[in-house]
């Protein structure tokens, strides 16, 4: 699952793409409800959210390609695997 493109689609304010509104995972799409944590690496801004359902991704942004990956992923607590399986066919 590691570092899986993945559809984001983000508030430009400041700066373009400066950080993520909706994640579109296969036919599904996610309302970000919360930026936990932001951090930088030379040319990556990384995002830990908090989804509308209560999961929580870790998004990586490639500023120089525009590509958008996500690194890790938790489930809300006590959701069976055979849902988590499901989450990521694309």
């Amino acid at each position: 699952m590691s570092d899986q493109p993945v559809r984001v689609e983000t508030y430009s304010g400041f700066k373009a793409d400066e950080r993520p509104l909706r994640l579109h995972l296969g036919d599904r799409t996610l309302e970000v409800a919360a930026i936990e944590d932001r951090w930088y690496s030379p040319g990556e801004t990384y995002f830990r959210v908090l989804t509308a359902d209560g999961d929580r991704y870790v998004l990586c942004h490639v500023e120089a390609q525009g590509v958008w990956t996500f690194s890790a992923y938790r489930a809300r607590v006590g959701e069976p695997y055979s849902q988590l399986e499901s989450r990521f066919r694309m």
